[in-house]
């Protein structure tokens, strides 16, 4: 397969980048905890590259106990220390603070929704939508949308931007590059 085109925005001197952008990026996801996993990593990334974080995942994955939101949810101080101290993640206390508060308002969209898949699908009756237009976008009606939602019922670190990027992430909005061999 030596015509495969990328979108733009792969370092493609960066394997675990290419690896992400082929393997992952743009297909929809439905694992709860692949969900949470993925809107902590995209709130970790506010103010900094995905590929900052992308090439820590490993690391928060150790160091969040595999992306288990009951785990998250049941934080104390001595975890919040811990965190602070492990050179492998990024070090902000409100980031850590929010991931802790978004585990358990993530089980309360859980409780009420059936799974936050059946939550976050809703938003766009369970089918992706697919951009091949070209456009870089930021934010989106849609992202606009669940970040509102998500704030109403008390997440942090979730601002349209960021949701706009999660849901690139899980799928939920596809927008490879027109010409991306990766694409729908």
């Amino acid at each position: 397969m030596n015509n495969i085109v990328r979108c733009r925005w792969v370092n493609l001197a960066n394997p675990r980048y290419v690896a992400y952008h082929d393997q992952e990026w743009g297909k929809p996801k439905h694992d709860d905890r692949s969900l949470f996993a993925m809107l902590v990593l995209e709130s970790f990334q506010a103010g900094l590259s995905w590929e900052c974080i992308l090439n820590k995942r490993d690391n928060f994955r150790v160091a969040f106990d595999d992306f288990d939101y009951r785990k998250i949810a049941q934080y104390d101080d001595a975890k919040v220390a811990e965190l602070l101290s492990n050179p492998g993640i990024v070090r902000n206390r409100r980031k850590i603070s929010a991931t802790i508060n978004n585990a358990r308002v993530f089980m309360a969209i859980q409780a009420e929704c059936g799974s936050f898949d059946a939550y976050l699908w809703r938003f766009v009756n369970g089918q992706p939508i697919v951009n091949r237009d070209g456009v870089v976008r930021a934010t989106s009606p849609l992202s606009d949308a669940v970040s509102r939602d998500l704030q109403k019922r008390g997440m942090r670190f979730v601002g349209s931007t960021i949701i706009y990027s999660y849901l690139q992430a899980v799928g939920i909005i596809d927008d490879h590059d027109p010409d991306c061999t990766f694409g729908q």
